[in-house]
């Protein structure tokens, strides 16, 4: 069996774990000793109810996939504007450029509902009936196209979130709000033990391979080199003669 090596690095990021966590038990802290070691920080994708290593991993996925983001057209109507610098939300025709802002309309959904139904440039029908698709934005980069009067009428590409199908004016913000609302860090320690998410496939073959008894044997041997850590290694050994007992 080969002993694991703990890079000193690691040593140090230990004792801090065993300084917040008196009593860990083994499980726990070599999951914790992984996480840190391969630079794990995993995640969990709320929408898919699954657990992914890391949101890097799980955004050049997406991205790779062409499902993180879409390149779409916005038009923008001539005259006045219909939105001014307090709006945080707006819809948008599709068809016609036409606007609703959360501010300049009583009901702004509604609204827009109404108008795409209506609206003569919407040639788009299903069973007969225009379709009521609209745009929907909170990004203050996309809402600046609105702000000031058109004399022209313009056509501008701004990206869709794929899982909101909101638009942003740029694929990093895009990328942004996808981290701060679709995305929640979860402790690598908790993963094997929880039930309610799925694991993403590679993401469990890791851990079920590392959890092997192998591994966990030499990473105590490991830690067993280390006089700092002899009362968390005695504990340990400790408990797994107390298991092999009780099943004896």
């Amino acid at each position: 069996m080969t002993t694991a090596v703990i890079p000193n690095i690691l040593i140090e990021e230990l004792k801090s774990f065993f300084k917040k966590n008196r009593k860990p038990d083994l499980i726990t802290s070599y999951l914790f000793f992984l996480e840190k070691k391969y630079r794990l920080n995993p995640v969990i994708f709320l929408k898919e109810k699954r657990i992914y290593k890391s949101k890097e991993e799980l955004i050049q996925l997406l991205e790779k996939q062409g499902k993180l983001w879409r390149e779409t057209e916005i038009k923008i109507q001539i005259g006045e504007p219909e939105v001014n610098e307090l709006t945080k939300k707006i819809y948008i025709c599709p068809f016609s450029g036409k606007v609703f802002g959360d501010n300049t309309h009583p009901n702004p959904q509604d609204a827009i509902y109404d108008w795409v139904s209506k609206c003569k440039e919407n040639t788009e029908r299903v069973d007969g009936q225009r379709v009521k698709r609209f745009f929907v934005s909170e990004d203050a980069e996309v809402i600046k196209n609105y702000i000031k009067p058109q004399k022209v009428a313009l056509k501008k590409t701004v990206f869709s979130s794929a899982v909101t199908g909101k638009l942003f004016a740029s694929k990093q913000t895009v990328i942004e709000d996808f981290v701060q609302n679709q995305l929640k860090s979860i402790p690598l320690a908790e993963v094997p033990s929880q039930n309610r998410y799925e694991i993403q496939e590679d993401f469990l073959k890791f851990i079920e391979d590392h959890l092997k008894e192998t591994q966990i044997s030499s990473f105590v041997e490991a830690m067993g080199q280390y006089p700092e850590f002899s009362k968390y290694v005695a504990s340990w050994l400790e408990e797994g003669e107390q298991e092999d007992a009780a099943q004896s």
